[in-house]
């Protein structure tokens, strides 16, 4: 059972939370670049269990904790080792007020949220990452005001990046279409969700998002998916592209794709943290 303080996968919330969230970060984006954050996680502790990798989304964590006035620790334990994860939960809820956590397993970090008092808030695994996704839709309100009727391509594997594009288009006023080869197409088409390896598809997209490679493909099956900079040429003048980091040029981008004006990699990553930031007060109730 999910609580309902945490954030483990987008189609498990409200679409008004989530909208919420995105209008917070707005705010949240002027306070950071004014330099006054507010003190809204003061006296809380967040503890931020990493046992996978990563850096941006578990700094972003870290400092937003901070920045507003909160406790964040490192807890260097991981889900799937010795320690069974009802014990781990009963361990962290006694120091713990929230557990940011970044996993392999889906399903691990459920399993802590069923056993854990505090909120759980999903950092990354290899079937979601929400986070990533909240920021990439928080900077899309910045830019457009809105993100009702948004398309968003996805060229991409079936993996977590895709993941959570699916459950945003579960709940939210976004349509979201992947343009893949059929043997890496995810599963469960629906409403505002679908599928093909038509690259036409890209031609009224408002954002494209791309994926690593998948690396038991061949490269010359996923090459025509490559974007480039004349790809990006032919599309929309007004087209966000967004490569989900760690971009690998030369495979799913080509290096001038990377200096085209519709790429904005740098922008987009700097709303990750006032996402995540808007995602803690939500998890507080101080949203």
């Amino acid at each position: 059972m999910v609580g309902e303080r945490d954030i483990l996968a987008l189609g498990d919330l409200d679409g008004s939370d989530i909208l919420g969230m995105l209008m917070r970060a707005q705010e949240l984006a002027a306070c950071w670049r004014s330099r006054e954050m507010p003190q809204t996680l003061a006296g809380r502790r967040i503890a931020l269990v990493v046992d996978d990798g990563g850096w941006r989304n578990t700094t972003a964590f870290d400092l937003g904790v901070r920045a507003m006035g909160g406790l964040c620790v490192h807890a260097p334990i991981r889900l799937n080792a010795t320690e069974a994860v009802e014990d781990l939960a009963a361990y962290l809820d006694n120091w713990f007020d929230a557990v940011v956590c970044r996993t392999p397993e889906l399903e691990l970090l459920y399993a802590l949220s069923h056993w854990a008092q505090a909120p759980v808030i999903n950092a990354r695994t290899r079937q979601n990452h929400p986070c990533e996704t909240l920021g990439d839709l928080a900077f899309l309100w910045h830019r457009h005001g809105t993100i009702d009727g948004l398309k968003i391509a996805v060229v991409a594997p079936a993996a977590n990046i895709l993941g959570s594009w699916i459950e945003a288009a579960q709940v939210l006023p976004i349509d979201v279409v992947q343009v893949y080869p059929a043997r890496w197409h995810a599963p469960g088409e629906s409403p505002r969700f679908h599928v093909t390896t038509d690259l036409d598809a890209l031609q009224d997209a408002d954002v494209i998002v791309t994926d690593c490679w998948p690396r038991d493909e061949e490269p010359s099956v996923l090459q025509d998916y490559q974007i480039t900079a004349s790809v990006l040429d032919s599309l929309r003048p007004n087209l966000d592209f967004l490569p989900c980091p760690p971009v690998t040029r030369g495979q799913e981008v080509s290096g001038d794709a990377m200096l085209h004006q519709a790429c904005r990699s740098v922008q987009v990553k700097a709303f990750l943290l006032h996402a995540q930031n808007a995602a803690l007060e939500w998890v507080f109730g101080t949203l």
